[in-house]
């Protein structure tokens, strides 16, 4: 080849390499999951597999979720009492951290704390299977590692993220009731009533369905980056350092993106 043609070649790769390697990412993504959902429902059904993933997302999970829920209603309610007192608003606080909570604190950071301690251990596990050729081994006796590795991650990300977003939001009024009723003395009745006056049960379906789509989003994500990662351990490491971070970014982008939709169709 000349070397104008190398040279045209090389502007080329400049300009769209990161353009071409973004669609080719997000082609492996979707190619992933579409098998991985396939996979949910097609037989064999692994039992032991499923509920190995369920307990290491979820269960093991849920001293990091209500330490974090806990502290979070504290400071919500700290912040919100000292807000509304300028206005003498303070027998609101319960139902303003009750709808914070439910609709938007529980999901969000439910999500991001199992992204820290799961979404990437699930990367790095993945990652560490695929570059020691463990995974080629399950291929070569004829496994799907699809089917054997994803798809349980999946159906107990999907399953277990609702319930610590539940969990979130419990402990997270414990800690308001904790900080507005028993340290800033105000009164248990009022706090109860705000709750119900202003708190509505599409708020916590809102929330149980937004920790459902990234329950789904941080699986995929971190999966896809453990199951394609190569060159030895660093690799292992970018590739669990890129899932935890689109994860995040993609678990707040989704989060504006379904509560413009929610509040518009009126959930």
């Amino acid at each position: 080849m000349s070397e104008d043609g190398e040279d045209k070649k090389s502007v080329f790769a400049e300009l769209f390499g990161p353009a071409l390697d973004f669609l080719e990412n997000i082609g492996t993504y979707l190619m992933l999951t579409g098998r991985t959902l396939l996979w949910l429902i097609r037989p064999p059904y692994r039992g032991a597999q499923l509920l190995a993933a369920m307990d290491f997302v979820g269960a093991q999970s849920v001293a990091i979720v209500a330490l974090t829920g806990t502290f979070s209603g504290m400071v919500v309610t700290l912040q919100t009492v000292y807000a509304l007192r300028a206005f003498s608003a303070e027998g609101r606080v319960g139902g303003i951290v009750a709808v914070s909570l439910l609709r938007e604190l529980a999901p969000v950071f439910t999500s991001i704390m199992v992204t820290a301690r799961a979404g990437s251990a699930m990367a790095a596990e993945l990652g560490n299977m695929r570059v020691t050729e463990q995974i080629d081994a399950i291929t070569t006796m004829g496994v799907s590692p699809v089917q054997y590795l994803l798809a349980p991650r999946l159906f107990a990300s999907v399953v277990m993220l609702p319930l610590l977003c539940a969990l979130y939001s419990t402990v997270g009024m414990a800690g308001s009731y904790l900080v507005a009723v028993m340290w800033l003395g105000g009164d248990e009745g009022i706090w109860l009533q705000s709750i119900r006056d202003i708190a509505v049960p599409k708020d916590l379906s809102m929330g149980l369905f937004k920790s459902t789509v990234f329950g789904f989003l941080l699986t995929t994500i971190s999966c896809r980056h453990g199951f394609f990662a190569s060159g030895g351990a660093r690799g292992v490491g970018l590739a669990t350092t890129r899932a935890v971070v689109q994860s995040c970014v993609a678990i707040l982008v989704a989060n504006y993106l379904l509560t413009q939709v929610l509040l518009d169709v009126g959930i």
